[in-house]
Formats: C-alpha cells, sequence, structure tokens
C-alpha cells in the first residue's frame, strides 16, 4: 500500500506558541476532496488555535496498517479515519485505544456531547465526523436516463463498464436490491448462504464488464475519462467534482447504504492528549457544520444541521446533497456495522475467490 503525506504547518503560530510545547500529531485519512474539507475545517483551524502541526497521511481504508504498527509496537499513527465496522471491530480486537466521550465538548445550547451525537456515532473506541453513503453515479451527459439500482446491473438497457469498490462491501447490499429484495430485509438474507450466493449470483451477471476501484479518487476519474458508463462511489466525491469542477455527473440515491467515519486511535498512539484534544475540537458542533461547506457529508452532530449552509461556491444549497436529505432516503439502506464486523473475514475470502475465478 502506498501513502501520501502532507505536512501542513503553520510556523508563525508555532513559534508564537512556543517551540518547546509545539506538539505534532499524525492524522490518517481517505485523500482527495475529503481529506480537503477535514484540513479546511479540522487542521487549520485547530493549528492556528494550538500551534501544533498537523500530519496529513492518505490510506485506502481498513485496519491492516493499524494492525502491523500495534503488533511490531511501532505505532506512528495519532488518529485514523476509520469506517464503523472497522472501529467495532479494531476495539474488539484491541488494536484500539477507548475514547474518552466526556472530553467532547457540548452543543452551543448545553446538550451534552452524547445526547447531540446521532445515534451510533459514539462508541467504545470512536468518535463520529460524517455520515455518508455508497451511491453510484453516471455521467448524464453520455448516458441520459438512469435512475435506479437495477440501471447498475442492467447491460441491455445502459451498456458498457460498471466501476465497483474492490471490496465485498456494500456490493453485496447493492446487488440484494437490485435484485428485488427490499432494503429491510437485506441484512437478513445476507445472513444465510442462500443469500450470500444470491448476491454473488448478481454481480455474476456484470462481473465481465467491472472496472475495480480502491481509492475513493478513482471513479470520478473513471468517468471522466469514459472508462466507465456508472460506478459506485462516496457520494461526497462525486457531489465534489460535480459542484467544484463542473462534470455533468449525477448521483443516484436509489439504494444507497449510509455509514458513518469514526476518528480512532491505534494502541499505543505517540500523542494521546494532542490527539484527543483534536477530535474535541474537530467534532464539536461548528466545526463539523464547516466541513458540510466543503464535501456534501452530513454532521454526526444533531446541532450542526442547521448550521449547514452553501457549498464554496457560495450558492449551492448543501442540504439537498446530504445522504440524509428526506428525498435521498427512499430506499437508503444503513450499513449493519455488526454484520461486517462478524462476517468481513469470510466474505472477504469469498469475494476473492470470486474475482479470482
Amino acid at each position: 500500500m502506498t501513502f501520501t503525506k502532507t505536512v501542513f504547518a503553520s510556523s508563525a503560530l508555532a513559534l508564537a506558541a512556543g517551540l518547546a510545547s509545539a506538539e505534532s500529531i499524525t492524522v490518517v485519512s481517505w485523500g482527495g476532496a475529503y481529506t480537503k474539507s477535514q484540513v479546511e475545517a479540522y487542521h487549520k483551524p485547530w493549528m492556528a488555535k494550538t500551534g501544533n502541526t498537523v500530519v496529513s497521511e492518505d490510506y485506502s481504508g481498513g485496519l491492516a496498517e493499524v494492525k502491523s504498527q500495534v503488533e511490531s509496537g511501532t505505532v506512528t499513527w495519532d488518529l485514523v479515519d476509520v469506517e464503523l465496522s472497522d472501529a467495532v471491530r479494531g476495539c474488539d480486537e484491541g488494536l484500539l485505544e477507548e475514547m474518552d466521550h466526556s472530553m467532547l465538548p457540548a452543543a452551543p445550547d448545553g446538550t451534552p456531547a452524547a445526547e447531540d451525537f446521532i445515534d451510533g456515532a459514539l462508541t467504545d473506541c470512536a468518535v463520529a465526523n460524517i455520515v455518508w453513503s455508497t451511491i453510484f453515479a453516471y455521467d448524464s451527459s453520455k448516458t441520459p436516463g438512469v435512475d435506479s439500482i437495477d440501471d447498475l446491473f442492467d447491460l441491455e438497457a445502459f451498456p458498457g463498464k460498471r466501476g465497483l469498490r474492490k471490496n465485498p462491501k456494500a456490493n453485496l447490499e447493492m446487488a440484494l436490491m437490485a435484485d428485488g429484495v427490499p432494503a429491510g430485509e437485506v441484512y437478513e438474507l445476507l445472513s444465510t448462504p442462500e443469500g450470500v450466493d444470491r448476491a454473488f449470483a448478481k454481480l455474476d451477471t456484470i462481473k465481465d464488464s467491472v472496472v475495480w476501484w480502491e481509492a475513493g479518487a478513482q471513479p470520478p476519474q473513471l468517468l471522466a475519462d469514459g472508462e466507465v458508463v456508472m460506478s459506485t462511489a462516496y457520494n461526497g466525491r462525486i457531489f465534489n467534482a460535480a459542484a467544484g469542477e463542473g462534470k455533468p455527473f449525477e448521483v443516484v440515491w436509489d439504494g444507497q447504504i449510509m455509514d458513518f467515519d469514526l476518528w480512532v486511535m491505534p494502541k499505543g498512539a505517540p500523542n494521546k492528549e494532542a490527539a484527543m484534544d483534536f477530535v474535541a475540537f474537530s467534532t464539536d458542533t461548528q466545526r463539523l457544520a464547516d466541513q458540510a461547506t466543503y464535501i456534501s457529508y452530513g454532521p454526526a452532530r444533531k446541532s450542526s444541521g442547521p448550521l449547514v449552509g452553501l457549498y464554496q461556491d457560495g450558492k449551492t444549497q448543501m442540504g439537498p446533497h446530504m445522504p440524509t436529505a428526506a428525498d435521498n432516503l427512499k430506499n437508503a439502506l444503513v450499513n449493519d456495522f455488526e454484520f461486517w464486523a462478524d462476517n468481513q473475514d469470510e466474505l472477504n475470502e469469498r469475494f476473492n475467490a470470486w474475482l479470482a475465478k
């Protein structure tokens, strides 16, 4: 796995705070437009407030590198932005520090943080920052008329390559929904061998037309280059390409898979106190609302919602582009983190064997 590193620092502020007291923390996230939103809303204001430095590294998800660092006793990462199932699993496996939720600031009206965060956003070892979704998208200038999860699997009506993440997560759920399974029954069915077989059978129908992606920046590029006519993607990446770069991309919300991203701290992180201060700062009401100025991921605090306003272009209302907007929830599925925490290894093995056929 290749990691890119950028150091964001404010030397003048560091000097003002006193070099002896300044600290540096390493914060790991997913890169691209998402990390940029964190840098603008979290990193820069925290550095300005504290005089500390944030070293920002990119990765492609999962717990492999965290596990390697912890087990080797060479932990260099202080915070990692992970999916909910990885936060739960990493905590269960002893790879993560427990988070002190009492350090999290209350909402502006005094509501305690534990009551202000959306249900499920706080776990023993994690604090959520965003609600995001895996959706699929298309280039409306080349493939008009797409409006249903069924269309992602319909090669006859919409011929051409599809982009899918090289991971069973979301692909299996979308396959079942496209095969007629109601969203509310997906995980019950996936918990059976017959359900898993049915999902893979549906994926078989487009397997020969799939371009596999691993990094979040790839789907918009695949669409822009014409390598695929549709691709699953993280909703914020498509929004950024459309609103920020003028690409004629459209999000299809039908069959979206909603999830949290959360801050976790690897066991033995070298700068725990400063890292926890960053977590508290970056997940306060204002900071989470500020992030939504840069990317269409919903804030994990209830009090942040009313503060979400315009995109950085000064004209695009962000509310309708959030996964949690009422019109986008008509056939939405909330990721079952317990299912994936329990079944990730087995389904990864099945998925990789299926790919190799």
